[in-house]
């Protein structure tokens, strides 16, 4: 698997006989990672400090597609289609963040091997679908995540060209993130061994990869949401905070509470906001 090193951004500003030099505050981020969904800590796949208000943007990580390993492994292992899905993503605004509903429904548990993966991609002005079939997202950076039943995907590493990375924070709420710490670690998505073979997560569901991002749900008997905080750094260095807040369009919380099931599954919410 790729590995990166991703540099702090440091903006100066020349005064008066002085040079100062402006930092994030710092502060430790570590994954958990869930039992149920094995999210890692994001000890590996790339490093960057945590971001500062510079005017001119944060640096980019990448600009060139990669080619992906295990191509061959990957159309097999998470049944990649050559068509374009249906489903629908929205986004709305609540105060200061953005909510992106992504119907990753894939036409229902028993059917979601035969349909594709949903890909969505951010931005300043929200969250939009990219309509792209799965082989052809193998070869594109136009996109952040894809998502597909209770598995996210981010572009990059073993999933895809580009490399969108994440940090997961369990001990910060994401209500209380408000930049980014310095010296946060971002991993890529990595579930292949050297030799091919896929690295599945401890759910013991069938076709769950060990996926970077796989710390917002665990597995109770139903996918529950973890509330955990997550930071994802996209390919042009800007950096947003996340949290999934429902998998269930209807009762998501008797699933967190008692291990029951909810309605609609697949509908998922996350709530967001650029932070670099």
């Amino acid at each position: 698997m790729r590995a990166r090193s991703l540099m702090p951004l440091v903006v100066t500003a020349l005064l008066v006989g002085s040079l100062a030099a402006c930092d994030g505050d710092a502060d430790k981020a570590a994954d958990s990672g869930g039992a149920a969904s094995d999210g890692s800590d994001g000890a590996s796949d790339g490093a960057a400090d945590g971001g500062d208000d510079g005017a001119a943007g944060p640096e980019a990580v990448c600009t060139e597609a990669t080619e992906v390993s295990c191509v061959d492994a990957l159309l097999l292992d998470l049944s990649l289609q050559d068509s374009v899905s249906r489903d629908p993503v929205s986004t709305t605004t609540d105060g200061e963040d953005f909510v992106t509903v992504v119907d990753a429904s894939a036409g229902g548990y028993d059917q979601a091997t035969r349909n594709p993966w949903v890909y969505v991609k951010f931005s300043e002005d929200g969250a939009v679908k990219v309509e792209i079939d799965d082989e052809s997202a193998l070869e594109s950076m136009d996109w952040d995540l894809s998502l597909r039943r209770f598995m996210i995907r981010m572009n990059g590493g073993s999933s895809g060209p580009s490399c969108v990375g994440v940090a997961t924070l369990p001990e910060t709420p994401y209500a209380e993130l408000s930049a980014v710490p310095e010296g946060v670690r971002y991993q890529m998505d990595d579930f292949y061994t050297d030799d091919c073979t896929i690295i599945n997560d401890s759910s013991g569901l069938p076709g769950s990869p060990q996926l970077a991002l796989g710390g917002w749900w665990e597995y109770p008997g139903c996918v529950a949401t973890t509330g955990k905080a997550h930071l994802v750094q996209l390919a042009d260095g800007h950096v947003i905070k996340m949290v999934v807040e429902t998998y269930y369009g209807t009762g998501q919380e008797t699933c967190n509470e008692r291990g029951t099931p909810g309605g609609d599954s697949g509908i998922i919410t996350i709530r967001w906001k650029m932070l670099l």
